[in-house]
């Protein structure tokens, strides 16, 4: 059994043999059993000695204990030991395992390497000498026994190179959980700070482009400022002399000539009729690039409008022997709500340019509806020409500013090349686009689509302008103007108008006239020396507390100018050069309405008035709802419920010009003053704006308007609030 079983060995090895010889065994061999089936087996012979009953040894008896998988475990341990340890060799980031004192107990193959010191220096010897920052380092092994791990702990070792490393560390215990060391991992991170150098150089490079770029685009806005300043600074000292040469030309035409002089006298007119558009479109220029340009949302009857427009050509279109043919869609409705002076301006330079460029042939100007809805209609608007054509590479830069076809066009044809470029922004700023299409020799067509809402209205009322010099012969005027052309010409016309008049060469000679005489109302130029226009009136207004109409008087209207002359207490304006009907009508209705003063005096009186005074009476609501608490209830709980919104709806409106929501807010309105008890005065106040915006006319009077209606009907709802808690506590008894 033991031959067939065992594997051969001498005899002096076999565990029993030696037990019976010896008695004993000094250890228990291991044996290999090889098994039939061709597997092998492991395990460890344990003999143990048979005696007699005097103690004698008489035999022996072998146990064999199998320990093939106890084998085969450590044999996998052995392995796995070997696999992790040659990971850890193979890494290239170096690794130190310390004790809890900061001695080094084992290290990698890499940190021999960056260390440059042998394995058995390394070992035993203190972690942190090997690093730029010893305090450091032993700030970052203390953390590892303090919190159990470390994560991305920046050190510098202390190589040729000083190497930058993160060290990611964790302890490891015993078996009994007692902490006996820790592991570190250094990664080198000597790339990543490379890119990080490069990173921030970049954006430091970065950063002084955008500097310089910042400080180019600060040159170049500066510079488009200059010329904005510069193009507005020229229309108004253009327009100052144009003012006083336009007018007394004007005067004297109207005077007793011979057919000569009148010929001369008219194309002085023509002449500066010509040179008043072409500071306008410097002027507009400078106010598209500035973003001042606005539109006005004003009715009009497009097809009166155009065709008046085109009259102007007449004597032109004949002089040049050409045909001119307008081509209008009467499913246009007869009025609609738009800017109509920006539409004039848009067709005036088109029509323009083709009647320049046309030798021969015709010139269509074609109007028709596109498409339309309940609320708006789009209209696309064309002039086609027979003219010279433009070249395909010139059609887009043609809409530049000072931009003209070739060199040659402004010699042979004058222009500045800014008409088609005051096109262009006009219609895309009202959201349309210009569309061309020429072909040199042939001609060319204009074109582009723009939007105008509709309005119920389907006619206009015809303005009835006030005959001058008729009637009001006792109004007292004084002018506030520096230069002299003007003064003079201002001088003649009010007395054209039977007014009399004085002369302030400045707002601070103006005050002081002021003071020492009455005047029915003062004309207010804006730009002067000493003291200007808005100063005088906020003093006239504020210091004063006079409340003679005041009109400004200036040479370039902006939204900035219209809203301080609001500000400061001016009743209206009007540019120059002056139309002299439309002075005398603005003369004669601010003259005649005394009522009408400082919007911001007269909303301080308001306010001041009603404090303490109730605003409201129930009588008519107690009289409708027969007295009934849970009618007057729900009433009052409407009025508070709408009256703001309608207020809001008001204010916005008049603000934005939209001037069918003023009309729709202020119709609502109306009949909630009886009802509510509130002063016959407002419901006045409200009527007044749905008129004003019915009309579609703007005014500094409606802004005043709006203004009280909301003081009055604020206060109005704090009353009612109040109305409605006592009725309903009573009703609840």
């Amino acid at each position: 059994l033991f031959k067939k079983d065992l594997t051969p060995m001498d005899l002096d090895k076999c565990p029993m043999a030696i037990l019976l010889k010896k008695g004993k065994l000094d250890r228990n061999p291991e044996i290999i059993i090889d098994r039939p089936d061709g597997t092998r087996s492991f395990v460890i012979a344990n003999p143990q000695p048979i005696l007699d009953h005097t103690g004698k040894l008489v035999g022996a008896i072998n146990t064999l204990i199998d320990i093939t998988k106890e084998r085969k475990s450590a044999d996998e341990f052995k392995l796995l030991s070997r696999y992790s340890l040659s990971l850890i060799e193979a890494s290239r980031d170096p690794l130190f395992a310390i004790n809890v004192n900061g001695k080094i107990t084992d290290v990698n193959e890499a940190t021999v390497r960056i260390s440059e010191s042998p394995r058995e220096d390394l070992m035993n010897s203190d972690f942190v000498k090997y690093f730029t920052e010893p305090e450091m380092a032993k700030k970052g092994y203390l953390k590892i026994f303090e919190e159990g791990f470390v994560e991305d702990f920046p050190l510098t070792v202390k190589d040729g190179t000083l190497t930058p490393v993160l060290f990611n560390g964790s302890v490891f215990k015993d078996d009994e959980g007692l902490v006996v060391g820790a592991v570190a991992v250094a990664r080198v991170i000597t790339e990543q700070k490379r890119f990080e150098k490069e990173i921030t150089e970049a954006k430091e490079l970065a950063e002084k482009a955008k500097l310089v770029a910042e400080e180019a685009t600060g040159i170049a806005q500066l510079a488009v400022k200059a010329k904005q300043q510069f193009l507005s600074n020229m229309s108004h000292e253009i327009r100052t002399p144009m003012n006083a040469i336009i007018g007394f030309t004007k005067v004297l035409i109207k005077t007793d000539l011979t057919a000569k002089q009148y010929e001369y006298l008219n194309a002085i007119k023509l002449s500066g009729d010509a040179m008043i558009v072409l500071i306008n479109d410097i002027l507009d220029l400078a106010k598209v690039d500035s973003g001042k340009m606005t539109f006005e949302q004003v009715p009009f009857k497009m097809s009166y409008s155009i065709s008046a427009m085109l009259h102007l050509f007449e004597t032109k279109i004949q002089e040049k022997n050409l045909e001119m043919k307008m081509e209008y869609d009467q499913r246009i409705p007869n009025v609609l709500i738009g800017d109509p002076v920006r539409l004039h301006q848009i067709i005036l330079n088109l029509v323009s340019n083709s009647v320049k460029f046309t030798n021969n042939g015709k010139i269509i100007v074609t109007v028709h509806l596109e498409n339309e809805n309940d609320n708006k209609v789009a209209i696309k608007f064309s002039v086609k020409d027979t003219g010279i054509g433009i070249p395909k590479d010139k059609i887009t830069s043609i809409f530049d500013n000072f931009q003209q076809a070739s060199s040659n066009t402004s010699r042979l044809y004058g222009g500045t090349g800014l008409g088609l470029s005051i096109v262009k922004q006009l219609v895309e700023l009202q959201g349309g686009i210009v569309k061309v299409d020429s072909e040199v020799g042939k001609g060319s067509e204009f074109s582009f689509v723009l939007n105008f809402i509709k309005t119920t209205e389907v006619d206009l009322p015809v303005e009835q302008n006030t005959e001058t010099n008729k009637g009001y012969k006792n109004l007292r005027v004084l002018v506030v103007e520096d230069i002299a052309l003007n003064q003079l010409l201002m001088k003649t016309l009010l007395e054209d108008f039977g007014f009399t008049h004085d002369i302030a060469v400045n707002g601070k000679v103006a005050i002081e006239k002021v003071q020492a005489n009455d005047y029915d109302i003062i004309l207010m130029d804006l730009q002067m020396p000493e003291m200007n226009g808005f100063e005088a009136t906020d003093y006239i207004r504020n210091t004063l507390n006079l409340k003679i109409p005041i009109i400004a008087l200036t040479a370039d209207v902006t939204s900035v100018d219209i809203e301080r002359c609001k500000s400061v207490g001016m009743n209206d304006y009007i540019s120059k050069p002056v139309d002299e009907k439309l002075l005398y009508n603005k003369i004669i209705g601010l003259a005649l309405k005394p009522e009408l003063v400082n919007p911001i005096l007269k909303i301080k009186e308001l306010k001041k008035e009603m404090e303490g005074i109730k605003s409201i009476n129930l009588d008519y609501l107690i009289k409708r709802t027969k007295a009934d608490p849970n009618l007057m209830l729900e009433m009052i709980e409407l009025y508070l419920e709408q009256t703001p919104i309608l207020i809001n709806a008001i204010k916005k409106s008049n603000l934005e010009n939209d001037w069918t929501s003023l009309f729709n807010a202020a119709h609502k309105m109306i009949p909630s003053f009886v009802i509510m008890g509130i002063s016959s005065d407002f419901e006045t106040l409200a009527r007044k704006i749905q008129d004003y915006a019915s009309v579609r006319k703007q005014t500094l009077e409606v802004h005043d308007w709006v203004k009280q209606l909301d003081i009055a009907c604020t206060q109005a709802c704090k009353e009612l609030v109040i109305e409605y808690n006592r009725i309903k506590s009573e009703n609840e008894k």
